[in-house]
Formats: structure tokens, sequence, C-alpha cells
């Protein structure tokens, strides 16, 4: 499969709470949903944040304080849409910058007053290079997925 064809993966789930609520969680509680098994850094993980806003990482650190961002946000709408790179090669492994790196989007969409459709996003995969078409087919599976799932449990 050449690289540009590889397709967008996109996930949704639906949560009883507003779109202001949901972007809260989702950018001031990544631990209470983000997958355990999503780790980049060598030791145990300590713990995990958003700098809020165009241009702020996300990233984690571990419990000797070594830190590694997942990649910066491009796009901060609080309540309404998050856009940031995914700081990942191929092979799972971090990389340093975003030359290489896919994006995430994610999309809060008020269903009533009381509702919101969560939908994320994984694009541009064919930036990852050699390996690419692996993460697309280990993140296509059946919606809501793993990450949307834990997150609608948090809510």
């Amino acid at each position: 499969m050449p690289e540009q064809s590889i397709p967008d993966v996109r996930k949704s789930v639906t949560v009883a709470a507003t779109p202001e609520h949901c972007f809260e969680v989702f950018t001031q509680r990544p631990g209470d949903w983000w997958p355990a098994s999503h780790i980049l850094v060598k030791k145990e993980r300590a713990g995990l944040a958003f700098e809020p806003g165009v241009g702020g990482r996300y990233y984690e650190w571990d419990v000797e304080g070594t830190e590694i961002a997942w990649g910066r946000v491009l796009e901060w709408e609080p309540g309404k849409r998050l856009v940031m790179t995914w700081r990942i090669d191929g092979h799972w492994q971090s990389i340093p910058d975003d030359e290489r790196a896919s994006e995430i989007e994610v999309d809060f969409t008020a269903v009533d007053e009381n509702t919101t459709r969560v939908e994320l996003a994984h694009v541009k995969l064919h930036k990852h290079g050699e390996g690419a078409f692996g993460i697309f087919k280990a993140l296509e599976g059946a919606s809501p997925g793993e990450t949307l799932e834990r997150f609608a449990k948090a809510i």
C-alpha cells in the first residue's frame, strides 16, 4: 500500500456530559483515561499532562523526572476541538520533533444539552514512514477503541 493511501482512523464515543466537561477531562485529567500500555518513558510513569494552548506539549514523565513529549498542540478550542502531533515512529518509538509525526484530532460535538459525541481521529499516518501501515492496522479496530472506552468511563 503506498504511503499516501493509508486511510485515517476515526473512532467515536457518546457520553453524558457537556462538550466543555469532556474537553476538561481530556486535557486536565489524562491520567484517568490514558491507556497504561501507551508509554514512552523507560522507567515507571509518574504522570501525564497537557500544556494548554497552541504550541503546548502533551507529555509524560517517569519516577526519575525524565520527560518525553508525545507531541505538540496545533489547535486548542476548549469545548470544541483539540489537534496535536503524535511523535512516534513506525515502530512505536518516540521521535524528538514533529517532522515525521502524524496528527490526532479530537472533536467534541454537543448532541443535546447533556450529551456529547467525542470523535478521535488519527490522520496523516503516512508520516510515520516505514511501519506506518502496521500502525494503521493496530489502530483500525472497532470503535470506540481502548482510549475512548477509558475516556467514557472517566466521564
